[in-house]
């Protein structure tokens, strides 16, 4: 009985018998009243007898006593009570009861006690004559065959309350095994279905209860069944471009590895721009190869945890400002800076140039592509407890889809053909720093992103955001 079906036909057929205990007591004093009321009739009749003809034998009187099953009878017709017939009484009376206008409270309390009562009582019944035969009929009785009958029609009750409550248990049995046990089941099985192979959509549950809160799961099934075959065949895309960016990334690396060697002749050049612009190209190839390292260790871990130390923030940002200037080429965009000569952050200086690389990178691809003139700032504050690095652009702004699933892979870039894998990357080592990535504002004016790294080792209360 660990079954829903098993468990609500034993509950049915518990709260069936509850309600029908509950009518048995009222239907039991229902039962005394009207025994005793019979009683008071056949009284009533055997006393017109003996009114019709005052020299009735003894002989007859006890009979009619005997038939109406009481010892004595008074009938009060006028306002003279009198004592009609009479037969001696066995022992005293025990209890009077008047049932010319009682109480359900005084029916029902009175017939428990006569259940509970197993000796044999005379008692006192006071009723109204019928037919108005009288003001008044009193009887005097034993209690022995009342409860006889009491107890007679009570089993009666309770066994044809237990064949409805068999009868309606089955019905309600059938009928939950049909309106909720079976479509269950099927909801079941469509899960065990799924499971089996997620990734095939044909598996997916289509929703045709016709109950109202199973087609509401069943919907919400759908959905989620629907929303996670979409993120294992995003997972599985995900895989296979993992392994083909290793692959590449192992490539890439062997020929900046070779490029490295070549640009140390470059720097024992005489040409003085050479010698100027060498170092710069000996460190955009360092940071390639660093690059193709840390995707390689990607495709096996996490990102690797930061190498924090005091770096000189004015090199980064010029190293960047160097690399976007040529990458812009004759685009008509002007990059300026604003930070403190010496200014100082605790951070791991490749990922933090490749989190600032990202943020310029995005704003001179959104603004070439708006086809205007366009700037770009970097500029750096500090406070008691936090650096904040602020990279604006005059460009058109975010998009709405963009600002909707920002830091979202694959999901919020920027223009047209973007992964938005570059503002997620640049999100994830902020994070790793203990800090945060903010989008302060962005508008048809430009976009304002803001770095913020703390002072102190413990990291901000809104990183874990």
């Amino acid at each position: 009985m660990n079954s829903l079906s098993g468990r609500f036909l034993i509950l049915t057929i518990i709260f069936v018998m509850i309600a029908e205990v509950l009518i048995f007591v009222p239907s039991v004093a229902r039962y005394r009243e009207s025994f005793l009321l019979l009683r008071l009739e056949r009284a009533q009749i055997a006393s017109l007898a003996l009114l019709a003809d005052d020299m009735i034998a003894n002989d007859l009187e006890e009979e009619l006593l005997e038939n109406a099953q009481v010892f004595n009878v008074v009938l009060r017709r006028d306002e003279v009570r009198q004592l009609v017939l009479s037969s001696p009484i066995p022992e005293p009376i025990h209890a009077s009861y008047d049932l010319r206008d009682p109480s359900a409270m005084e029916l029902i309390r009175d017939a428990m006690m006569r259940l509970l009562d197993t000796e044999n009582r005379i008692i006192r019944v006071i009723g109204a004559p019928v037919q108005e035969g009288g003001l008044l009929i009193e009887v005097t009785m034993e209690t022995a065959d009342l409860r006889t009958a009491m107890i007679d029609y009570g089993l009666r009750i309770l066994a044809l309350s237990a064949f409805i409550s068999i009868v309606t248990a089955g019905l309600l049995f059938l009928a939950v095994r049909v309106l909720l046990v079976k479509p269950i089941k099927g909801v079941v099985g469509h899960m065990q279905s799924y499971a089996a192979n997620p990734e095939d959509a044909r598996r997916i549950i289509m929703p045709d209860a016709s109950v109202t809160e199973l087609r509401e799961a069943e919907e919400a099934l759908a959905s989620l069944q629907t929303q996670l075959t979409g993120a294992l065949k995003q997972k599985e895309r995900l895989a296979q471009l993992g392994g083909a960016v290793s692959k590449i990334s192992h490539d890439l690396r062997n020929i900046l590895t070779s490029a490295q060697l070549f640009t140390d002749r470059i720097e024992g050049s005489d040409d003085p721009l050479v010698r100027r612009m060498a170092p710069k190209l000996v460190g955009s190839i360092t940071r390639a190869v660093n690059l193709c390292e840390t995707t390689l260790a990607f495709g096996r871990a996490d990102e690797p945890p930061p190498r924090l130390a005091r770096t000189e923030l004015a090199g980064i940002v010029d190293d960047v400002i160097d690399s976007e200037r040529l990458a812009a080429g004759e685009h008509d965009i002007s990059f300026s800076e604003d930070v403190p000569i010496g200014m100082q952050v605790r951070c791991d200086g490749e990922q933090l140039y490749r989190v600032i690389s990202n943020l310029v990178r995005n704003a001179r691809q959104a603004i070439i592509a708006s086809g205007k003139p366009g700037e770009i700032c970097i500029r750096a504050t500090e406070t008691d407890t936090e650096w904040v690095i602020c990279v604006t652009d005059t460009g058109p702004g975010l998009p709405p889809k963009a600002r909707e699933h920002l830091f979202q892979p694959f999901k919020a870039g920027a223009r047209k053909g973007g992964s938005g894998l570059g503002l997620v990357i640049a999100a994830d080592l902020i994070r790793g720093h203990g800090g945060r990535l903010d989008l302060r504002r962005t508008d048809e004016t430009g976009t304002e992103f803001a770095i913020r790294l703390p002072r102190t080792d413990a990291t901000l209360p809104e990183a874990a955001e």
